[in-house]
Parts: C-alpha cells; sequence; structure tokens
C-alpha cells in the first residue's frame, strides 16, 4: 500500500488503523506540505475525532518517525553482494527518486531521533556496503557523509528549481538572457545559450555527472595491501 493508493473513497471505506493514519499522514505532507501536516489536519482528512487518534500513535513526533521511515522503505536497499560503486549509484538514484516524490522529507531525514526499523536498515546496509568494499571505518563514514550530502543537497536544490524535468528550463532562462545582453553578466550568457536553452537539456542529468565524479574519487580511498591512505583517515 502507498502513498499514491490512498484516495477519500478509500479512505471511507477502511477502519482505522495505524498503517492507514501513517500513510494519511504522508499524503498530506505529499500534497500540501509538511506544515500542513497536524493531528487535527490528519483527522479531518480521515474523518475522525482527533482524539482517535492517539490509540494508534502517542503524538505528532512519532507520526514524523513514522512517515520517515516509509520514506526510506521506498529506498533500494544496497547489497553486499553487487559491486560498491554499483550499489551506491542505485541507492543514490533510488534515494532521489523518493525525494521528488516527497520533496517535505529532505529537511527530516537525519533529524529524527526515534528512527525506525527501516530507517535503520537502511543506513546499516549502506555502511555495511561500504566496509566491505574495503574502507576504513572512518573514510565509511566520511564517504557515506559525503554521498548523502551530495544526494540530499541536490534533492533540495531540484525541488526549488522554478522549472522540472526535460526541455522546461527555456521558459525561465530566455527571460533572463535579456537581462544579459548588455554584456555585464558574459558567462551567464554563455552557458544560458551553449548549454542550458540547447534541446534536451534537463538539469537532473547533472546528478549523474556528480555522482560519477565522487564514486570515482572514492574509489582512490581503498587501500591496496602495499599502501593506507594515512592523509585522509
Amino acid at each position: 500500500m502507498t502513498a499514491e493508493e490512498i484516495d477519500q473513497s478509500s479512505l471511507e471505506r477502511a477502519p482505522l488503523s495505524r498503517e492507514l493514519v501513517v500513510q494519511s499522514a504522508v499524503t498530506i505532507a505529499d500534497e500540501s506540505g509538511i506544515a500542513a501536516l497536524t493531528m487535527r489536519s490528519l483527522a479531518q482528512t480521515l474523518g475522525v475525532k482527533p482524539m482517535s487518534l492517539y490509540y494508534y500513535v502517542a503524538n505528532k513526533g512519532e507520526i514524523l518517525d513514522a512517515i520517515i521511515d516509509l520514506v526510506f522503505l521506498e529506498v533500494e536497499l544496497p547489497s553486499t553482494a553487487g559491486e560498491w560503486r554499483s550499489e551506491m549509484r542505485s541507492r543514490a538514484d533510488s534515494l532521489r527518486r523518493a525525494l521528488r516524490r516527497h520533496p517535505w522529507a529532505i529537511g527530516l531525514l537525519e533529524s529524527r531521533t526515534s528512527p525506525g526499523p527501516a530507517t535503520l536498515r537502511h543506513h546499516d546496509a549502506t555502511l555495511g556496503v561500504l566496509r566491505h568494499a574495503g574502507f576504513s571505518v572512518a573514510l565509511t563514514a566520511h564517504a557515506y557523509a559525503l554521498l548523502d550530502s551530495y544526494t540530499y543537497g541536490f534533492a533540495l536544490q531540484e525541488a526549488a528549481l522554478p522549472f522540472k524535468g526535460r526541455d522546461t528550463a527555456s521558459d525561465v532562462a530566455v527571460p533572463l538572457t535579456e537581462l544579459f545582453s548588455a554584456g555585464q553578466y558574459p558567462h551567464l550568457l554563455e552557458i544560458a545559450r551553449e548549454h542550458v536553452l540547447k534541446p534536451g537539456y534537463d538539469f537532473g542529468d547533472e546528478f549523474q555527472i556528480g555522482l560519477t565524479v565522487i564514486l570515482d574519487a572514492l574509489a582512490r580511498w581503498i587501500p591496496t595491501e602495499q599502501e593506507t591512505p594515512a592523509a585522509i583517515r
């Protein structure tokens, strides 16, 4: 059962349960933002009195823990059975897709102090792949922080852009080029004309380019039998 599958008719038919409360909370956040998620708005969506919710969740904090856990449940779990770079790439791609579905989660994924089982399982599996690849404990921590900082940061920037998807940047870029045409901003004009306004441009393509650079750099951190990257550890 996913958040997209919950509609008003299903809410009217289904008996109240913790799963329904959590899924409904995700739906509210997806449609109206995390600020719109309150015990009152959740009760209204479910067609019950606010006090009825406390039978299933202790407070709003527990709801936030649960919906973040649901987001992590949507992210592909990396495995030591695969090549570590491929696993980290698949995991980053999956995480980015989840954040595009749930942009409200970008600032919450690492904020919870009572993480759920899916959250813990995800972090443990990711750390396990890096350790299995040959990273030391310290380098594993560095690599994980770098990968998440890049993925979360890109997702945040992508969500904030005033255009979405392929060949949509021109709606914003074309009017801006008029501001550049006086010659004061030659480099902005150049990148707009020679890159952003080219057919097929999609800012999202930058994600794979940056991820490749990071993974290639991280690969050099894995020590061979003859060397240890003392300067990094």
